[in-house]
């Protein structure tokens, strides 16, 4: 299955086996509309039957990240909507968080400027986050009359930075800098504006270079040993480890050892 480029609510491209996305309205900071929601779920979907594939960035534009639901177009049509069409969306939207946990390839979330709302979540829903110093990350719900447990947020946040810092942040709404971000835990590195793209690109074409089947094993294990317990884990990666040795990248790496070269990964 190849990979849909031809989106029409945001921006994609595929180089090297990297793919690349940005929300596309840098003029409002990005927001997320219904449209882009839904397609963004659906691309994710894809994307776990896709081979070519290896990692993909979310990256900003603009300067920004993502300024979360659009309040026009998501915010203003959710207070005439009835209790049936709400749940149907938020529905929707945690789909999307379970579309990237679930696709298979590792996601890294780019990070600069205004990451807020809806935008912190898909960046709270990445594998990996970079930033600059210039981000801002806020989950804004309790200050828009909500509650702060959306899209997964009090399940996953506690796990990346404590349930100290994450309570704090979802009770306040308060932004966390990218120095708070970096001293938690969530940004894996923080670098300057003019060097996030470099950063995110090197640290995909770092991940693309391993065996692509194992990346799925990892990231799939990864999400599914939160409800394990140590032994339930140590299990089910006895069955994963085995299945990665039946893989042709095993054999590779042992023979490239042996014969003292660097493996090349083809992902089978």
């Amino acid at each position: 299955m190849n990979l849909r480029t031809d989106v029409k609510h945001f921006l994609c491209k595929v180089e090297d086996g990297i793919a690349t996305i940005v929300l596309d309205r840098p003029e409002r900071k990005n927001p997320l509309t219904f449209d882009s929601y839904a397609e963004l779920r659906d691309w994710f979907r894809d994307l776990h039957y896709v081979d070519d594939v290896k990692a993909v960035i979310f990256s900003s534009n603009g300067g920004n990240f993502s300024s979360g639901g659009d309040v026009h177009d998501i915010i203003g049509p959710l207070t005439k909507m009835n209790m049936k069409e709400l749940l149907a969306f938020t529905r929707m939207t945690g789909d999307l968080v379970k579309a990237m946990v679930n696709c298979g390839k590792p996601v890294i979330a780019a990070v600069d400027g205004i990451c807020v709302g809806a935008g912190a979540i898909i960046a709270m829903a990445s594998d990996l986050r970079i930033a600059t110093p210039e981000a801002k990350c806020a989950y804004l719900f309790s200050r828009v009359g909500l509650a702060g447990c959306d899209m997964g947020a009090c399940a996953m946040l506690p796990r990346i930075i404590g349930q100290g810092r994450a309570a704090e942040l979802l009770y306040t709404g308060r932004a966390m800098s990218a120095q708070e971000g970096s001293d938690w835990g969530f940004y894996n590195s923080v670098v300057p504006a003019e060097e996030l793209s470099d950063a995110a690109l090197k640290l995909a074409s770092r991940i693309g270079l391993g065996p692509n089947f194992g990346n799925m094993i990892t990231k799939t294990m990864l999400a599914q040993e939160w409800s394990m317990s140590i032994e339930q884990a140590i299990e089910a990666e006895a069955q994963a480890q085995a299945i990665c040795m039946q893989t042709a990248d095993f054999e590779r790496a042992y023979k490239a050892f042996v014969a003292k070269e660097k493996p090349i990964f083809e992902g089978d």
